[in-house]
């Protein structure tokens, strides 16, 4: 339909829907470089961001069957090639990027998907060295988990053999590249775990590139050699050739076949070691040995006939024995002569007569307090009699007695002064026997 050639006029959704089909086949397939911004991952496991440069940015979104097969993880500010096809979201009208592949620009993906989970595992404590467990001297059985058929196996095998002949192997077979080799790995890592027949593993594989190697990379592989209580050979690829699984390990091997050196000594080796040992043994027991003897002999010399050293020791008891009992007669006297002089001294201080003394004392008191008290009384007798005269002398009942009243109102006051009182107003006598009520009938003026 030739929408320019007459005047058509067309729903929003059906223009929108045209220019869709113009992008979808003009832009198929295109490849697009910027830098990752406003990334969002929501639950539904799509990938929402945008790509810019200096001069533009354009939408893009990856659906989660795209996005699950990333390696890495994308973050804000990284600067990204995508591959995909241009289409329009009708929603908002607007042009997007539908990606199906992601790559770093600069670095590959596996690389960067590396790099990622190094760092992630590191700050978890993966790889700290105080989780490292240490390799046994002498292991019985060595658990091996690699592929049946690489060269790896072999390698292992003929370095054991030439080294330690008899030490038993136990060979757990897996895939070590390709999908699902890295759950293979790791649930080798556990069943080896599990059953208890080896003593240490030794995990990993030939040489080849990154994307061959990759299984040892894997987080899974790297928690279980975390999680287990087997020390763990870590021996992937070349000497050059890193794995988080080096990392995570016990111990990196640079080769299988280093692997295989490091797990036991060589026999000729321990051979001589113990030879060795043995022969300093011998030395060391001899010069003791010696030792003893010399020492022996110089006892034995030094030894004297026991019937002379009873007889010192019998003479040296009897010696003791006098002085022990000289010590205690003169001890004895000692002490009879202070209790002498003690008893004499008590016999002086005898408290019979201190307190016959004290006796005489306390009735010669008691005699004296008696007489002062006597006449303590007699001084008191007389001086009452005395105050009770003057207080006769003085007391205003002499001179009711003598015919005096003492005139007092109703309330009680005394009454001193005729002027103030008025006719008919009550008064009380106190006379020298009994009391009389009166009313004034006439006041007179002093």
């Amino acid at each position: 339909m030739d929408i320019f050639a007459e005047k058509t006029i067309l729903t929003v959704s059906r223009l929108t829907a045209l220019l869709r089909g113009v992008l979808e086949e003009n832009f198929e397939q295109v490849w697009v470089q910027g830098e990752v911004s406003n990334l969002s991952a929501p639950s539904s496991g799509h990938l929402y961001f945008t790509l810019k440069d200096t001069g533009a940015q354009l939408r893009c979104v990856m659906f989660k069957g795209s996005a699950r097969n990333l390696k890495f993880r994308p973050t804000d500010g990284m600067a990204m090639i995508a591959r995909g096809h241009i289409s329009v979201y009708d929603q908002r009208g607007e042009y997007q990027l539908i990606c199906e592949y992601l790559e770093p620009a600069g670095v590959g993906a596996l690389q960067l998907a590396f790099m990622q989970l190094k760092d992630r595992l590191a700050l978890e404590g993966l790889f700290d060295e105080g989780h490292k467990r240490p390799m046994p001297a002498f292991p019985r059985r060595v658990g091996i988990i690699t592929s049946a058929t690489g060269a790896a196996i072999h390698d292992i095998l003929n370095v054991l053999k030439r080294r330690f002949a008899s030490l038993e192997i136990l060979l757990y077979p897996v895939r070590v590249q390709g999908e699902g080799s890295a759950l293979e790995i790791a649930r080798a890592i556990d069943d080896m775990n599990r059953s208890g027949l080896v003593d240490v593993l030794i995990v990993g594989r030939g040489g080849g590139s990154l994307e061959d190697l990759w299984a040892f990379n894997e987080e899974v592989v790297a928690r279980a050699v975390y999680r287990s209580k087997l020390p763990v050979i870590s021996a992937v690829g070349h000497e050059t050739d890193w794995t988080i699984c080096d990392f995570a390990a016990d111990l990196r091997a640079p080769t299988p076949s280093a692997a295989a050196e490091l797990v036991i000594a060589s026999s000729v080796d321990l051979r001589n070691q113990v030879d060795a040992l043995n022969h300093r043994l011998r030395t060391v027991m001899e010069t003791r040995l010696a030792a003893m003897a010399a020492r022996i002999d110089a006892l034995r010399r030094s030894l004297h006939d026991p019937s002379t050293m009873l007889g010192h020791l019998s003479q040296r008891v009897d010696d003791l024995t006098d002085r022990l009992e000289t010590a205690l007669e003169n001890s004895a006297a000692r002490s009879r002569a202070k209790f002498d002089t003690l008893q004499t001294e008590l016999m002086h201080n005898n408290p019979a007569g201190t307190v016959q003394n004290l006796r005489q004392r306390i009735s010669l008191l008691s005699m004296q307090a008696e007489r002062l008290m006597v006449e303590r009384l007699e001084q008191c007798k007389h001086s009452f009699g005395s105050s009770t005269a003057r207080l006769d002398v003085l007391s205003p009942l002499q001179t009711l007695a003598r015919g005096y009243a003492i005139a007092a109102t109703g309330d009680g006051r005394v009454v001193t002064d005729a002027a103030r009182l008025a006719q008919g107003d009550l008064l009380r006598l106190n006379l020298y026997r009994g009391r009389a009520v009166c009313r004034v009938e006439e006041l007179e003026s002093p």
